[in-house]
């Protein structure tokens, strides 16, 4: 018999969510029902934003949004090239031009003061992550846009309930776009949102996602070719399940963190997790480890093989935008982002989920560290 894996993900189901999907799969409605809008007022709702859109994934969410925007070709965009959610993507996507700046090197965030430099007379927005559920710094952020007249783009799509200064990650930007695909604590396979207080651009962007069979001969929304780029109610059901138990999912997800937090410190030189001063609280998207500069690229590689002969799913964290063959293609190399190609080399997504117990976990801190012993290159530290 295969010897059961350590998965890196796990989505947190419950009878809950098996009701729920098993409800719309008895109706007359699969697609374009009444579960997406409610899962859109609940969810808006939970941020204490005004409108919700739901959209297919991510990548999707951000193209829906610049489009909405009026952002296209001729306009540059400033994002991070480091995330797992990579949906930067969708800059190129509508035609616009990525400009990337380096990251914080302890929260993994945008800089603020490097996405300063970046900006020019052709900059329209600037796309700014909760990088795996840190929140980024959203004040400067905020007064950065409003100096130069600039859309504020929150990507949270590896956070959600993190919060910044008092208040809750989605609600910094001109709009923000949260994804239900895993390893996110809301999992609904795939799918996303996005959220604005703004009652015009949520008009926009719902013109630009799909078009209704009621509104087949709308002047106003054929003035438009929308993408095809709806949810499904099934979805929809399985996301509103999530977010009635989202704070019992957060919770559980809480207790493995301390599960790692209290094996890591047994280890001399691994760190706990960072949290800048203004962040009141982290619900971490993935459990990221940070390898001492010791290491190399291909060193954290090589652990990644290790843990897998073990039966320990791992991943590196990032394979940072700029160095993908694609963006090269546009002018991006190795050595623009320093921070980003540094920590991007070194960072290790371990398993987490909420089904973790702590026995599993040290086994999982003890192989890895083994493993970065074996190595060569000591021990696993920010």
């Amino acid at each position: 018999m295969e010897e059961e894996w350590i998965a890196l993900t796990d989505p947190d189901i419950s009878t809950h969510e098996l009701a729920a999907v098993t409800k719309v799969l008895k109706s007359s409605r699969l697609s374009a029902g009444p579960v997406v809008e409610q899962f859109e007022d609940a969810f808006a709702e939970s941020l204490g934003r005004c409108y919700g859109i739901a959209v297919a994934s991510g990548t999707i969410g951000l193209m829906v949004s610049l489009r909405a925007l009026g952002i296209g070709a001729g306009d540059e965009v400033i994002a991070s090239a480091y995330s797992w959610h990579q949906i930067a993507h969708a800059i190129v996507l509508v035609g616009a031009t990525p400009v990337f700046a380096d990251i914080d090197y302890w929260s993994g965030t945008l800089s603020a003061e490097k996405a300063a430099a970046k900006i020019t007379p052709k900059t329209r927005a600037i796309v700014v992550g909760n990088t795996n559920g840190h929140p980024a710094a959203w004040e400067p952020f905020r007064a950065l846009a409003n100096e130069h007249g600039l859309k504020l783009i929150e990507d949270s799509t590896e956070a959600i309930g993190s919060r910044y200064k008092g208040k809750v990650v989605g609600t910094f930007g001109d709009l923000a776009i949260f994804d239900f695909s895993q390893p996110s604590a809301l999992c609904c396979g795939e799918g996303a949102m996005i959220v604005t207080d703004d009652h015009d651009l949520a008009s926009e962007l719902r013109y630009h996602r799909s078009r209704g069979l009621d509104e087949r001969f709308s002047i106003a929304i054929a003035s438009r070719v929308p993408y095809q780029a709806a949810m499904s109610d099934m979805t929809a059901a399985l996301g509103l399940a999530q977010l009635d138990r989202l704070d019992e999912i957060l919770a559980r997800r809480k207790r493995v963190e301390g599960y790692y937090e209290e094996h890591i410190l047994a280890f001399e030189g691994i760190k706990p997790s960072y949290v800048a001063p203004d962040v009141d609280e982290v619900h971490w998207m993935s459990f990221v480890v940070h390898l001492g500069t010791r290491f190399t690229r291909s060193g954290r590689n090589q652990i990644v093989d290790d843990l897998a002969t073990e039966q320990v799913e791992v991943l590196a964290y990032c394979n940072p935008l700029h160095l993908q063959y694609f963006y090269g293609t546009l002018g991006h190399k190795k050595g623009d982002l320093f921070v980003t190609e540094k920590v991007a080399d070194r960072s290790l997504a371990l398993p987490f989920h909420a089904h973790l117990d702590s026995d599993t976990v040290h086994f999982i801190v003890t192989t890895t560290k083994d493993s970065s012993i074996n190595v060569g290159a000591g021990a696993a530290i920010y």
